[in-house]
C-alpha cells in the first residue's frame, strides 16, 4: 500500500472517528431542536403544594399524557415528540424527584404521585387523556387508569415493572443491584455528589472488563469541569449516554424509595392491573438473567404474561428493543399510540 493511500485510510478513518464522537456528544441537543420547532413549551404547575414541571405541545387533537421512567425526565421522549404532536395535545412531565419537578421525598410513592398526576390531569389538561408511562412510569400510568377512569380514556404501559419492584422480588432486580443499592448506599454514606458516585459504583461497567476504569475516568473527568450539566461519555454511544443524562437532576431519595419498599405503599400491583376497564397496550421488551441470577429487564415472560392476563381490554405487544422501547423504536411507539387513540374513538 502506497503512503498516498494510507494517507487517504487515516483521514477517513479520523473523519468517521470524529463524526462518531460528535454525534455522541450532541445527539441530544440536536432532538431537542426539532421538539422545539415542533412547538413545545416548557411550564411548571402546583399541585397540592409540589412544583409539577412540564411540556405542552400544540393542540392538535386528544390529550395525551407522558410519563417518563426513573433517572431522566420529560425529554427523554425527544425521539417521540414532534410526530406525537401532529396528532395530539401532548403533556409531558417531570416525576418528582426528576427534572424540574418537585424533590419531595414524602411524595415518592406511587400512590401519592398517583393522587398528584390525577390533580394535574384535573387542574391543568381539563379534558380526558390517553396516558403513555415508561417502566415506573408505567406504574404510574397504570394506576391512574385504574383508579382515575373518568379521567383517562386509553394507556399505554411500556415495560413497566409489574411486580419486579415488589420485596424480596425486587432484589434480584437490575434496579434493585445497581440504581436502588447506589441510592440507599450514598444516602447511608453521608450524600455528596451522587453524579460522580454513579459514574463510580454503576454495575453497568461490569460489562467493560479492563476498560471500565478507563470510562470512568472519563465520566468523573467531564463531571469535575462540567459540574451543572450532564456528565457525558465522548466514546459513548447516544443510547448510553441517555442512561446517565437526566442524573444531575434526580433525587437518590427517589432511588431509595424503591430500596426500602416504601414506593409500593398501598399500591397492589395485581389489583391496579385487574381495575383497568380501559383499552390498553401492555408492552415487553427484551429480557435475561444475568450470572449472579439478576432479572436485566422490568419483567421477564412470566411477570408479563401475569400483568397481561389481569388488564381486561388489553393489546400484547412484544418488542424487539431494550428496555427504552419509545427511544429505540420511536416510529413503533408512535403506532401503537395511535393505535390506542383509536380504540378510544378519539381518532
Amino acid at each position: 500500500m502506497s503512503l498516498g493511500v494510507l494517507g487517504v485510510l487515516l483521514v477517513v478513518a479520523a473523519l468517521i472517528a470524529g463524526g462518531y464522537v460528535v454525534n455522541n456528544l450532541t445527539y441530544f441537543d440536536r432532538g431537542m431542536k426539532m421538539v422545539r420547532r415542533a412547538g413545545f413549551i416548557e411550564k411548571q404547575a402546583t399541585i397540592d403544594g409540589s412544583v409539577v414541571n412540564y411540556a405542552e405541545g400544540p393542540d392538535n387533537g386528544p390529550a395525551l399524557l407522558l410519563i417518563h421512567g426513573q433517572m431522566t425526565d420529560w425529554e427523554n421522549y425527544y425521539p417521540v415528540l414532534p410526530e406525537l404532536a401532529k396528532d395530539f395535545h401532548v403533556f409531558a412531565v417531570d416525576c418528582y424527584g426528576h427534572g424540574g419537578s418537585a424533590h419531595d421525598p414524602a411524595k415518592y410513592s406511587a400512590a401519592a404521585h398517583g393522587h398528584d398526576l390525577q390533580r394535574f390531569l384535573a387542574e391543568v389538561v381539563g379534558e380526558r387523556v390517553i396516558v403513555s408511562g415508561h417502566s415506573s412510569g408505567g406504574q404510574l400510568a397504570a394506576w391512574l387508569a385504574a383508579y382515575a377512569p373518568e379521567q383517562v380514556s386509553g394507556v399505554v404501559l411500556e415495560d413497566p415493572p409489574m411486580f419486579t419492584t415488589l420485596l424480596p422480588r425486587a432484589k434480584q432486580t437490575w434496579n434493585y443491584a445497581d440504581l436502588a443499592t447506589n441510592c440507599h448506599d450514598f444516602l447511608a454514606e453521608g450524600g455528596g455528589d451522587f453524579v460522580a458516585y454513579h459514574v463510580r459504583h454503576t454495575r453497568l461497567w461490569r460489562f467493560f472488563g479492563d476498560g471500565a476504569g478507563w470510562f470512568i475516568d472519563q465520566g468523573l473527568s467531564y463531571r469535575a469541569e462540567h459540574p451543572d450539566a450532564p456528565v457525558k461519555f465522548w466514546a459513548m454511544p447516544p443510547i448510553m449516554n441517555e442512561a446517565f443524562r437526566g442524573l444531575h437532576r434526580y433525587d437518590p431519595c427517589f432511588g431509595d424509595a424503591f430500596y426500602t419498599g416504601s414506593w409500593d405503599a398501598d399500591f397492589d400491583h395485581a389489583a391496579t392491573l385487574a381495575a383497568i376497564d380501559v383499552p390498553a397496550v401492555l408492552v415487553h421488551t427484551d429480557w435475561q438473567y444475568d450470572d449472579e441470577g439478576i432479572l436485566m429487564a422490568s419483567m421477564d415472560g412470566d411477570d408479563a404474561e401475569r400483568a397481561r392476563s389481569l388488564i381486561k381490554d388489553v393489546e400484547f405487544y412484544k418488542a424487539t428493543s431494550g428496555h427504552g422501547f419509545h427511544w429505540e423504536k420511536p416510529d413503533e411507539f408512535v403506532q401503537l399510540v395511535r393505535g390506542v387513540a383509536a380504540r378510544t374513538g378519539a381518532r
